[in-house]
């Protein structure tokens, strides 16, 4: 038998495993079908589980704080009295005290924080911008009521001693914005507790934007050095157009941080239910409220009326969270219209 004879009967057993062959390598490079809708329909029951957390968090503040809103109506809202003994309670100075510590941790902590963030992206030497952004993120792990012991401790007798007279001194002369640094110097108050809120949210809001600018394509900053632009001119018309919807970010951030803080404010805001126009006065906060008087709350009426400034301070974050969204939303959409 030749050599082709030989080689006739082998082709048809070639091309039989080659056809078997196919089928399978084709099984095995397209997955099952089953995968796809099961991560699809996992990742949606995730998503809505959050949705419905959120729903069950509202109705849960909203039944629990039903009696005090009963009670009390409108009124609860725009009072400033909150007496456990007569059981009248209003939410106002509590609401007043957040908002204005929260302003002042924004007006102290922003300029910091852009500070720190333009130096270790622009200005930093290499060999100390990892030790120098470590230092700043280990503020954040620093836990709350440390901020608190050393705010009452060691902060408030110096800023009682050094600080408040001089701001009474300066400020305090101003027309219209001296009232707010008038008062006696004890060290503790409204502006003592938004200047320990500022050290707080400086982490936060410096690491954000420290990231944000990193971001900054290189050759957009080079090209415009190579213009002959100062770093002052580089940072203002490269680098905070290019980054202003994360830098509105890292703010929103912050001040999330500031409205719910509770054991630092607690400790060196006084926890006194009034509203005073001087910042040196005390004052309280929706958490520190919280903190203070939830566990001693044996009346209804009183718990829920606590549990309602809790359903304030959910709302108020929500509004915060809504607004930065519209706001980087607005950004977003305006774009492309700039020439």
């Amino acid at each position: 038998m030749s050599a082709s004879e030989a080689q006739v009967p082998s082709m048809p057993m070639n091309d039989a495993m080659t056809r078997h062959a196919e089928p399978a390598a084709a099984m095995r490079a397209s997955p099952p079908r089953w995968q796809d809708p099961l991560f699809e329909h996992t990742t949606r029951f995730f998503a809505v589980l959050v949705l419905a957390l959120l729903a069950c968090i509202i109705l849960a503040l909203s039944w629990a704080a039903a009696p005090a809103l009963q009670k009390f109506g409108l009124a609860f809202f725009v009072t400033d009295v909150w007496n456990p003994v007569t059981l009248q309670f209003g939410a106002l100075a509590p609401i007043y005290g957040t908002l204005v510590t929260s302003a002042i941790a924004l007006v102290i902590g922003v300029p910091v924080s852009f500070g720190i963030a333009l130096f270790l992206t622009e200005m930093c030497p290499a060999v100390l911008k990892r030790p120098l952004g470590t230092a700043v993120e280990l503020l954040a792990a620093i836990p709350s009521v440390i901020y608190g012991m050393w705010g009452l401790f060691v902060f408030a007798p110096f800023f009682a001693d050094h600080v408040q007279p001089l701001l009474t001194d300066t400020l305090g002369r101003v027309w219209l914005v001296g009232a707010l640094f008038q008062g006696a110097p004890t060290g503790i108050g409204m502006l003592a507790a938004g200047v320990i809120l500022s050290v707080m949210v400086i982490p936060f809001i410096a690491s954000v934007m420290r990231d944000v600018f990193e971001v900054v394509p290189p050759v957009l900053k080079e090209s415009a050095y190579g213009l002959g632009c100062t770093t002052w001119e580089v940072v203002r018309n490269i680098v905070l157009p290019y980054t202003r919807v994360g830098v509105i970010g890292g703010v929103m951030l912050g001040l999330g941080r500031a409205l719910g803080e509770t054991m630092a404010v607690t400790f060196v805001i006084g926890n006194a239910y009034r509203i005073r126009a001087s910042l040196y006065e005390p004052g309280n906060s929706i958490a520190s409220a919280l903190a203070n008087e939830f566990n001693e709350a044996s009346d209804p009426v009183h718990r829920a009326s606590l549990i309602a400034l809790g359903l304030v301070l959910f709302v108020l974050t929500l509004v915060v969270l809504a607004a930065s969204r519209w706001l980087i939303a607005r950004l977003a959409r305006g774009e492309g219209t700039k020439t």
